[in-house]
């Protein structure tokens, strides 16, 4: 891709669309925009096709979403879902209608079935039911895949979807109230450690299996994607590879120097018994991960001790 495109970042702000903006400074694009949620909210259609109307982008990354872990998304049903189908399908439909012919959609294995063989292929999409714990958001990012799937096919147009397994990394969320596993364990871990070891107490049984993958590593998959024309509509972007949750526990609690003891409440909910994806597609195409889990961990750790006093609260 010419490194003059003039390539709009929605969520530039967030982990991930940070990630994606970082790269692509790297790599010498030098026409990105992007705008601040206070400059201009997703969630209002006039504001976002003013907004295509004016600036006129001619590739759209969207990895602008409400995003949050199984409390969260338990507790706030109806914004996970209507917040992030007004955000994509604004962006969407105001891509399509100013004439933008590459729409990167980012979305999550949240979007397959809750008891779909492992490891989870593309087209496992809508053959089962989902985990109810995030059914809200996986029901909104469904839709934006098929809609950039209905795109594809009635208007010929590249409209690709990268559903990526968990993430994590640096920029993360570390609000225990809203964050995901990895982030919220490394903070638990830190401030156990601050307070003399004390025991560290963690959600479920342990026993679940989740595969984490570093969130530049996701961004290089995006880069991927802008320099290819892929020749399906979606593409599972992970490591292949897996571990229990309390497998993740301890390789955090040695990252952060925690010695007392973990403590499993298995009063809450585990979530997904297994989520491994497929990565085949994306492997075959030549994009593969860079960065390991226990590497990824220690680089997260590090921007976390830099940045502890200024957390990325969400307000729900």
């Amino acid at each position: 891709m010419d490194k003059q495109t003039k390539i709009f970042i929605a969520g530039h702000r967030g982990m991930v669309g940070g990630a994606i903006k970082r790269v692509l400074e790297r790599q010498g694009f030098t026409n990105l925009l992007y705008r601040a949620s206070s400059e201009l909210d997703l969630r209002n259609q006039a504001a976002v096709n003013e907004f295509f109307e004016t600036e006129k982008p001619e590739v759209v990354v969207d990895a602008a979403a409400r995003v949050g872990g199984i409390l969260a998304n338990n507790n706030y049903p109806y914004p996970f879902l209507m917040e992030n189908m007004q955000i994509q399908n604004n962006l969407i439909d105001a891509a399509l209608q100013t004439g933008v012919d590459k729409f990167i959609f980012l979305g999550s294995s949240c979007i397959y079935p809750k008891l779909a063989p492992q490891p989870l292929k593309e087209e496992y999409l809508l053959t089962d039911s989902l985990e109810p714990t995030n059914e809200w958001y996986a029901i909104a990012k469904i839709s934006g895949v098929k809609a950039c799937e209905a795109i594809r096919k009635q208007f010929g147009k590249d409209y690709v979807s990268l559903m990526p397994t968990n993430l994590y990394g640096t920029h993360d969320n570390f609000d225990l109230q809203s964050s995901h596993v990895l982030p919220a364990m490394i903070r638990k871990f830190h401030e156990a450690k601050e307070n003399g070891h004390v025991p560290v107490t963690l959600w479920g049984s342990g026993t679940p299996m989740r595969e984490f993958l570093f969130v530049d590593d996701l961004a290089e998959a995006v880069l991927f994607a802008l320099d290819n024309v892929l020749p399906e509509h979606l593409y599972n972007v992970g490591t292949g590879t897996d571990l229990t949750i309390k497998e993740l526990a301890e390789t955090i609690q040695v990252a952060v120097g925690h010695q007392g003891d973990i403590i499993w409440d298995s009063s809450k909910p585990d979530g997904t018994p297994r989520k491994l994806m497929d990565i085949s597609k994306m492997h075959e195409l030549g994009w593969k991960h860079k960065v390991e889990l226990k590497e990824g961990i220690e680089k997260t750790y590090g921007w976390f001790l830099e940045n502890q006093n200024n957390y990325k609260e969400v307000k729900l």
